[in-house]
C-alpha cells in the first residue's frame, strides 16, 4: 500500500509493504553518499540489508534509549558527516524507532541547512506516528523534544515484517498511538481495535492510523492549530515519561496521559481497550515533578496550555487552561 502526504514542495510517499526493506534501492536514491543512522537495539541484518543496497555508505550506531536523543549524539553525527565530506547532495537514512528518526531527521535538517532524509521506522510506534509528519528533535535538560525542526522526509518505508523482532511490550507501546488516533478521529477504527485483534491485520492498523495523521498534517503542517489534536495524551504523558527514569515506554506514558482529558464514558472505553493490549491505566504520580515538567511543555503559551480532550470517541476539543489548573487533574484518575 502506498499513501501520499500532500504538502506541496514537501510532499512525499509512504510505502507499507511486507519485505520492502529489501527494496530500498528501488524506492530511495542511493546512488550517492549515504549515512545510515541506527541504534544498538536494531538487528544487524536490517542494517546490512540497507547497506548492501547503497553505493557509498557510512554506518553510525547510537546507543539505544530515549536518553541518547541528545545534543552529544547530534554533535557526533554532524562530525561524522563532516569527517566523511558529505555534501548537500548526499543523504541520511534513519533506520530504527522514534529516537533514531527524530535524531537523524534533525541532523538532516541542520547539516548544510538541509540534506535529503529517508525514514525506515522499525518499531510499531514509529511506523504509526513519529516517522510521518516531519517533527524532528532532541531532548535537553530532561525536556522532551525541546530543540528541533519541522523537516519532512523524502520518503518513508514501512516493513511490517520487522515488528517480529520487537518485544511484546514494545509492540503494545505502539498500539497506544493507534488508540490515540482512533479515539480523537475515527470511532469505527476505535471499535475495530476494541473488538478485533490488531495483530491479525497489523498493516490495516498502521494504514488507518497514518491516514488520520496524514489528514491532520496536510491541513496543519507546523502545528498552528488542528495538528495539536495529535497531542492527545501527550501533555501529562510526556511529563510522566520525563520522570519515569526510563522505566516506562513512550506509548505507556501516552496511554496514561489520555485518561486525564477524557469524559467518564470515554475513560471507561479507553481502560477496556488499554487493558486488552496490556497498557497501564494507573500510576502513582508526584504532582510537583509532573507540574515542573509541564512548565517546559512546547504547547504552553504563557501561563496557559492547549489541551486535547475527548468528550466522546471519534471527536475532540482543543481548550486552553491555566497550567496551574493542571495540578488538580493529576489526582482525578
Amino acid at each position: 500500500m502506498r499513501l501520499n502526504v500532500n504538502l506541496g514542495q514537501n510532499s512525499y510517499e509512504i510505502l507499507i509493504q511486507k519485505g520492502c526493506l529489501n527494496q530500498a534501492s528501488l524506492e530511495f536514491n542511493l546512488n550517492r553518499k549515504v549515512l545510515i543512522v541506527s541504534d544498538s537495539g536494531i538487528p544487524a541484518h536490517y542494517i546490512e540489508t540497507i547497506a548492501k543496497q547503497c553505493e557509498n555508505y557510512v554506518v553510525e550506531i547510537i546507543p539505544q534509549g530515549e536518553n541518547n536523543k541528545n545534543i552529544e549524539q547530534f554533535i557526533t553525527l554532524c562530525n561524522v558527516l563532516i569527517d566523511n565530506n558529505f555534501t548537500r547532495t548526499d543523504a541520511i537514512i534513519g533506520l530504527g524507532g522514534g529516537v533514531v528518526g527524530d535524531l537523524a531527521g534533525f541532523v538532516a535538517a541542520s547539516y548544510m541547512r538541509g540534506i535529503d532524509f529517508y525514514n525506515i521506522p522499525t518499531t510499531l510506534l514509529s511506523q504509526i506516528d513519529s516517522s510521518v509528519g516531519g517533527k524532528t528533535a532532541i531532548n535537553m535538560q530532561q525536556v522532551k523534544n525541546i530543540i528541533g525542526a519541522f523537516y519532512q522526509p523524502e520518503k518513508v518505508l514501512i516493513d511490517p515484517n520487522v515488528l517480529t523482532t520487537l518485544s511484546e511490550r514494545q509492540k503494545t507501546s505502539g498500539i497506544a498511538e493507534a488508540i490515540k488516533m482512533a479515539a480523537t478521529s475515527n470511532a469505527d477504527f476505535f471499535n475495530y481495535l476494541m473488538e478485533q485483534d490488531a495483530w491479525q491485520n497489523i498493516e490495516k492498523v498502521i494504514a488507518e492510523s497514518l491516514k488520520i495523521k496524514i489528514s491532520v498534517v496536510e491541513q496543519d503542517e507546523k502545528e498552528a492549530g488542528l495538528r495539536q489534536v495529535l497531542n492527545f495524551g501527550h501533555t501529562i504523558g510526556h511529563a510522566i515519561e520525563a520522570n519515569s527514569s526510563g522505566e516506562l515506554y513512550h506509548g505507556e506514558c501516552i496511554a496514561l496521559g489520555m485518561l486525564y482529558f477524557s469524559g467518564e464514558q470515554v475513560q471507561e472505553k479507553l481502560k477496556i481497550v488499554l487493558h486488552k493490549y496490556g497498557l497501564p491505566t494507573e500510576i502513582a504520580l508526584n504532582p510537583d515533578l509532573i507540574y515542573q515538567s509541564i512548565l517546559h511543555d512546547k504547547k504552553a503559551d504563557g501561563d496557559q496550555i492547549t489541551i486535547v480532550s475527548v468528550p466522546q470517541i471519534g471527536s475532540f476539543e482543543l481548550n486552553k487552561i491555566s497550567i496551574a489548573d493542571l495540578k488538580t487533574l493529576l489526582m482525578n484518575v
